[in-house]
């Protein structure tokens, strides 16, 4: 949960609180620049990396089985409202009448679109940056799309820094889901190997072998 607070500690200054944050323990302004979940899990190479808010329940119960299903670990940031220490912070972003304009759902081989009128988009120009376009002016064929299977997580990444503040459209939905083995089932394919070659083990026969040793009074 991303609320820009600790609110449960009573309302100290978090990793992403902006820089100016007043809160008990920063009470001239916060000095560190806020630094973005989602793009530190996806330079951890996480599998799957997604976003949601908690003013769309539909969308947060479909990203949250997105991440349910997944084969292996998933991260979901959740921009959260805090109504006591912080309300408000995402009213730009996640108010209802804001969204149409400010949320730039990501959907798996659809081109990335949003507006009220979906006409406006996202391309990645020569120099592999990303820009927020018309539509009208560039055509819907130049529009960047969405590939949350896609190995490389450069693409990932880039949609994941779209958004510099909270006056700027802002990337929702799943970033990043790619298919691996996972560490429970890696493991296991080690443990079955290991019993396959040397037998299935027996914990009774290691505890009277000779690698033991006595604990206490010897005499």
């Amino acid at each position: 949960f991303n609320n820009r607070i600790y609110g449960l500690t009573k309302g100290q200054y978090s990793p992403t609180s902006e820089v100016g944050k007043v809160t008990k323990s920063t009470p001239f302004g916060s000095v560190d620049p806020p630094f973005n979940p989602l793009a530190v899990a996806l330079g951890a190479e996480a599998s799957f990396v997604a976003r949601t808010h908690d003013l769309d329940r539909k969308h947060m119960m479909e990203t949250f089985r997105a991440a349910h299903d997944h084969r292996g670990a998933s991260f979901v940031e959740i921009f959260q409202n805090c109504n006591v220490f912080n309300d408000g912070q995402f009213n730009e972003i996640t108010k209802k009448q804001a969204r149409d304009e400010m949320l730039i759902e990501l959907v798996h081989g659809e081109p990335i679109r949003f507006g009220a009128d979906r006409q406006r988009g996202v391309t990645m120009g020569a120099d592999g940056q990303l820009r927020l376009v018309e539509v009208a002016d560039f055509g819907e064929d130049a529009l960047l799309v969405h590939d949350a299977e896609r190995a490389d997580p450069s693409l990932a990444f880039a949609l994941a820094r779209l958004s510099t503040d909270d006056h700027s459209p802002t990337p929702f939905g799943v970033f990043r889901r790619v298919s691996r083995p996972e560490y429970a089932s890696a493991i296991g394919a080690q443990l079955a190997q290991a019993a396959e070659r040397k037998g299935p083990g027996d914990l009774a026969a290691l505890l009277r072998s000779n690698g033991t040793w006595h604990v206490g009074d010897t005499n």
